[in-house]
């Protein structure tokens, strides 16, 4: 017996080292170039047929080989990656959707070279470089480990790629080749693939197929480690090594038998699930300045990123931004906008190809069944990567629990329920598969990028392998097609009907309120949250409802092969389909159709292996000629930095008053005793029932004067005669008010926020000023609830809303806007505004009525109301996001740098909105640089630094 447990342990060594050498080259590669490379296994794959190539066929000397082949060909694959593939990609920005879809192009065109070159049989002669024993590839594993640490602590090119991966653009900036840091990456990613080929396969077949999925299962090792600790990968790999090895020894009766088996030949893909789900990530909505771990995969990216890249509209030169341009995709057409039907040939020709197999017989119609089924599946990604923005790389795994649903339904193996028939058990098999979409739905609402895709992934992977390629469940499964409908041509038609319907059902998603609170979330997250979207819950919809679409298809292809095959959904199958719909544009409803007849086209082919080469080549080249052809992205303006004191006023435009003087001299320095400042005759008077709070000065004796008309300002001489006249807004609810009650916020060791206290009342413009690192920004967004803190609480009149998510607090009236601009580009601006109205504080009146007040009051009312956001300059864009807050009719309204890229006319407008909206009751809270714009508005002003405020105003009794 301890003879056994001691080769089981030998055995589990050798598996842990190979999964160790992929978990380190993962994790080297994805720090330097923030890419997870899900082609490593297909580097691995390469690798080892060309050691044999050399070894077996060549007969060279198998030292030789292995070091040509680990040393040369490796590193030099990885190289060619990264020069030929990802290093264009990288200019285009850090999506991980692209880079997604790069690698899954790279996975798929080398299992296509490899079987086109050495064939698609498995290979049992695989050279042993190692021998039998473990303890070579543990050295190896050990000998790297000690070198990336050494490298990484001890060198100039370790501080570079620390550099690197602490802030990319930083380092850059600091004279750092971030390519060069790149390409060494890959390159020692490449080698460790070629080593972890090499040591697997003499092991398991080589074959293109096996050893690439083999090696993606791996990916829990790190994982495990969180992308960034080797101890922890290593310690993770060996231990699950070993263990998988010692589960062989067990033989349980019964149900328990093939369980165990399954579970002891799956362990890594057990780790993988595990790994995903428990990988710590930020809440909804975390403040991208703040010091928190961001999620997997953000590290490289200055904000979280959603797959705006792949269907957002470009800018074109010369565009009038006050002429009607094209609508925004998601609505059948923009409110208040007559209907124009166009004749376009794209969807013509598409249609006419789905209609064609009806006029086909024989080979070529049985060829062109899964054509619909397949575009349902797709269907399913528009709705979930394409509308609502999630990466989603496990729509295989609900395509093959519908089909397998199906199969048991109609089969009479369900626990009490007896044979249904087959179309009863298609609809409910989508009833049943519809609520596991919360198994990914529901992980999403935490997780963005990387961090999803690997959630999806390893779901895919654990379906795959748990359920769909059982024996005991799947053994002996037929589908039987419904009774009328058993000819080819009759399912086709049948198949054909009900993808039209799920189009419709999916249009009218993606149309009207749905369509623009998904587009919303897809387009910035955080500032859908901010409108009042319900993001949790349109996320775990959109997955729900994809994986309702994904069991339908799945379901539909069983049939129209009238058998149940658990290749036809494995998880390679749906990175491919991924990629497929991001590639052909993931927000149109044409692309499940175009991407179905591309697929099974392809499939059709008389070549496996070519065809996945052109389909590798395909998915490849439109980031590659989008590299060469690139227009800077719209969303580009929208990080316009906040420029501190006058922006380019004209000399002697604005004097420096005493006031200004106190206020720049406490924004530098924070210290000592806060101003007590008296208001600018531009600011409002208080509500006449509500009494000044004691920490609040009161208003100068020329702000009595009535509210029925603007009070003159100071800047109003610089305006032109576009500025907005007085604004006549809802009274906001009488009474509200905000306050922040000894908040107080800690990150480890270090304090943000130390015991603060702030009041935000009504009918007063609150300012709120201090040095950069102050904390001012860690305050505003505990206020508007995308961030909790450690302790102290947050009221609105009395009621604790501490705990209260950002889209609640927008629907209980707290309004807010974002320094970096968070306006939705594929809508246009009235939709923009319209999505604040349905989604806001006030339903009392219409949306359409509250938008039309919103866009008059900030001159948004012309024909630029019709214009995408995405081709709008920064002005027009504040005032875009200043109407969207104002359109859900808040009491409370807090602004993060409002006046940041304005210039002087566009500032003084929005003085007069700010004092305006506070003469009607609003309480706004302003957290500004721009000193001379807070003296002009503010009745009070708070200073903060180093976390708390440096003093209250002094209160004064008002004048008689």
């Amino acid at each position: 017996m301890a003879s056994l447990t001691y080769e089981l342990v030998l055995a589990g060594l050798a598996i842990g080292s190979a999964a160790a050498l992929s978990g380190i080259g993962l994790i080297v590669t994805h720090r330097a170039t923030g890419v997870l490379n899900l082609a490593h296994g297909a580097v691995a794959m390469l690798c080892a047929y060309v050691l044999r190539q050399l070894a077996v066929d060549w007969h060279w000397p198998l030292p030789l080989a292995a070091a040509t082949t680990l040393l040369l060909f490796a590193p030099a694959v990885g190289l060619l990656l990264d020069r030929a593939v990802f290093r264009p990609l990288s200019a285009l920005g850090t999506d991980p959707a692209r880079t997604l879809v790069a690698s899954i192009a790279v996975f798929v065109l080398l299992v296509g070279g490899a079987a086109l070159v050495w064939g698609e049989g498995a290979r049992a002669d695989a050279p042993e470089v190692f021998g039998d024993s473990p303890w070579p590839p543990l050295a190896a594993v050990l000998l790297l480990a000690l070198t990336v640490g050494a490298v990484t602590r001890r060198t100039r090119f370790g501080r570079s790629l620390r550099a690197v991966v602490d802030n990319r653009p930083l380092a850059v900036l600091g004279g750092i080749d971030a390519n060069r840091v790149a390409a060494a990456g890959w390159a020692f990613g490449s080698f460790t693939a070629g080593l972890t080929g090499v040591l697997l396969a003499p092991y398991v077949r080589l074959d293109p197929y096996g050893l690439p999925l083999l090696v993606v299962e791996v990916i829990a090792v790190a994982a495990l480690a969180r992308m960034r600790s080797l101890p922890v990968a290593i310690g993770a790999a060996l231990l699950l090594g070993i263990a998988q090895s010692q589960l062989t020894r067990l033989h349980p009766e019964g149900w328990a038998g093939p369980l165990l088996q399954s579970l002891s030949a799956n362990l890594f893909v057990v780790a993988l699930l595990a790994a995903a789900l428990l990988y710590p990530s930020p809440g909804p909505g975390v403040n991208v300045h703040s010091p928190t771990p961001r999620a997997l995969g953000d590290a490289h990216s200055p904000a979280p990123r959603t797959l705006v890249s792949a269907h957002s509209p470009r800018p074109r030169p010369g565009v009038n931004v006050h002429s009607p341009g094209p609508q925004a995709r998601g609505s059948d057409h923009s409110p208040g906008r007559p209907l124009s039907w166009r004749v376009r040939p794209l969807p013509l020709l598409v249609a006419a190809l789905l209609l064609l197999p009806l006029l086909l017989t024989g080979n070529e119609l049985r060829a062109a069944l899964p054509v619909p089924a397949t575009a349902v599946v797709l269907l399913s990604l528009v709705v979930v990567s394409g509308r609502s923005g999630q990466i989603a790389l496990g729509q295989a795994a609900y395509a093959g629990l519908g089909a397998l649903f199906t199969a048991l339904l109609a089969d009479g193996r369900l626990p009490w329920l007896p044979p249904l028939p087959v179309l009863p058990s298609l609809l409910l098999a989508v009833a049943l598969t519809a609520p596991l979409g919360l198994l990914t739905g529901w992980p999403a609402i935490r997780r963005h990028g990387l961090a999803l895709a690997l959630t999806t992934l390893a779901f895919g992977v654990a379906v795959s392998r748990f359920v769909l390629n059982q024996p005991y469940a799947t053994a002996g499964l037929g589908v039987a097609r419904p009774a009328a409908f058993t000819s080819d041509r009759a399912y086709y038609a049948l198949a054909l009907g009900l993808l039209l319907l799920c189009l419709l059902l999916v249009a009218r998603l993606r149309g009207g309120r749905s369509g623009r609170a998904l587009a919303a979330l897809r387009d910035h997250e955080e500032g859908a949250s901010a409108a009042g979207v319900r993001v949790p819950l349109w996320k775990v919809l959109s997955f729900v409802v994809g994986a309702a679409l994904a069991a339908l298809g799945g379901g539909l292809l069983s049939m129209s092969a009238q058998a149940f095959t658990p290749t036809a959904f494995d998880p390679v199958r749906g990175l491919l389909w991924f990629a497929v719909v991001m590639l052909l544009g993931a927000d149109r409803l044409l692309t499940a159709c175009t991407g179905a007849l591309l697929l099974v086209l392809l499939d059709a082919g008389s070549s496996t292996s070519l065809a996945a080469i052109l389909t590798g080549t395909l998915l490849l080249l439109p980031g590659l000629l989008g590299q060469r052809n690139r227009t800077p992205s719209p969303l580009r303006r929208y990080r316009t930095p906040s420029l501190l004191g006058r922006r380019g006023r004209p000399p002697g435009a604005s004097g420096a008053s005493p006031a200004r003087t106190e206020l720049r001299a406490w924004g530098r320095a924070g210290k000592g005793a806060a101003p007590s400042l008296r208001a600018h005759p531009a600011a409002a008077p208080p509500s006449p029932d509500t009494a000044p709070p004691s920490s609040v000065a009161p208003p100068h004796p020329r702000t009595a004067q009535a509210s029925s008309e603007a009070p003159p300002h100071p800047r109003t001489n610089q305006a032109n005669s576009e500025a907005p006249p007085h604004p006549r807004t809802a009274p906001a609810s009488p009474g509200a008010s905000l306050q922040a009650h000894h908040l107080t916020l800690t990150y480890g060791p270090f304090t943000a926020l130390n015991t603060v206290t702030l009041p935000v009342p009504p009918s007063r413009i609150t300012a709120l000023i201090g040095p950069n690192g102050a904390g001012k920004s860690t305050l505003f967004h505990l206020l508007c609830g995308t961030l909790r803190p450690t302790s102290g609480r947050i009221t609105l009149n009395s009621v604790d809303i501490t705990r209260h998510p950002a889209h609640t607090r927008t629907r209980l009236g707290i309004a807010r806007t974002f320094q970096q601009l968070a306006v939705f580009p594929s809508l246009t601006v009235e939709e923009n505004v319209l999505l604040g109205a349905e989604q806001g504080h006030r339903r009392d009146l219409p949306p359409a009525e509250a938008t039309e007040s919103a866009l008059r009051l900030l001159s948004l009312d012309g024909s630029v109301r019709h214009h995408p956001a995405a081709n709008l300059p920064t002005g027009t864009l504040r005032r875009v996001e200043l109407a969207r807050a104002l359109a859900g009719r808040p009491h409370t309204l807090l602004l993060d740098e409002p006046a940041a890229g304005l210039d002087a006319a566009e500032t003084a407008a929005l003085a007069r909105v700010l004092a305006a909206l506070a003469a009607d009751g609003t309480a706004i809270l302003v957290v500004e640089h721009d000193l001379d714009l807070v003296a002009d508005i503010a009745h009070t002003v708070h200073v903060l630094t180093a976390g708390a405020l440096v003093a209250e105003p002094t209160p004064q009794e008002p004048p008689p």
